[in-house]
């Protein structure tokens, strides 16, 4: 890849080389390389256990990585907390949503800009209540009160609180009825508009290289395929997998 490909692209914000991650014994990650240039969207998609989930808590530094490396805009972050990475602008939304149920919507939001300075708050919460009108009008009930689709909403807006130079979501359809699968995805193509770098992790390959600039198959720890989202899409060994056909 020459400078000019980097330029068309946007700067290289991640670079992931030989990533390796062992559960025990087992090898969970078996030398995944991948690249995120800033204002992609780029989607990891793979079945059910292909180590897709490993891969993302690796990254943001829960899972320790036993060999390769993690460049984040320019730095290596392979041995760095999770806590120091999230400062360095990598913020999660978590598969399953995982937001605090008995607490307040705009708490959970608030607590997403924990390392942003207090002052950002306030600007920052109208921002999100202005992409997600729902979450504003119900901002004083419990978290827990939420459907699945609004809790989504808001697991991806407590992120956003973080203002992420990369914003990871784990499997952001799981769960929910296509209406909202549709909904959601709608968020992402959004962020997307305003210049948001994303990873998407996602089962639903299909709906995920639909949206995305560029895609990587995983299969059981490795990346079996990489393109742009519309030509994993049209492969004939993609189609096999997913779409059945």
């Amino acid at each position: 890849m020459g400078e000019g490909h980097d330029a068309e692209m946007g700067t290289l914000l991640l670079r992931v080389r030989n990533l390796q991650s062992n559960y025990g014994r087992i090898q969970a990650l078996k030398g995944v390389d991948l690249d995120v240039h800033a204002g992609e969207v780029v989607a990891l998609v793979g079945a059910n256990g292909a180590g897709k989930t490993t891969f993302l808590r690796t990254l943001s530094g829960v899972q320790p990585a036993s060999g390769g490396s993690i460049e984040f805009d320019g730095r290596d972050i392979t041995r760095l907390r999770a806590d120091q990475r999230v400062r360095r602008g990598i913020c999660q939304s978590p598969e399953g949503r995982q937001v605090f149920g008995p607490l307040s919507i705009e708490d959970n939001l608030r607590l997403g800009g924990y390392v942003r300075p207090r002052e950002q708050a306030a600007g920052d919460l109208e921002k999100i209540y202005a992409m997600f009108p729902v979450l504003k009008e119900k901002r004083r009930l419990p978290a827990g009160t939420l459907s699945g689709g609004q809790q989504q909403m808001l697991a991806i807006g407590r992120a956003l609180m973080g203002r992420p130079q990369l914003l990871l979501l784990d499997e952001p359809s799981m769960g929910l009825a296509p209406m909202l699968v549709e909904e959601v995805f709608n968020v992402v193509r959004a962020l997307k508009a305003q210049g948001i770098t994303i990873l998407l992790v996602e089962q639903n390959a299909v709906a995920a290289l639909s949206i995305a600039d560029r895609g990587y198959v995983m299969e059981t720890g490795s990346i079996t395929l990489t393109g742009s989202g519309a030509a994993l899409l049209a492969s004939d060994e993609v189609r096999a997998a997913y779409l059945g056909i």
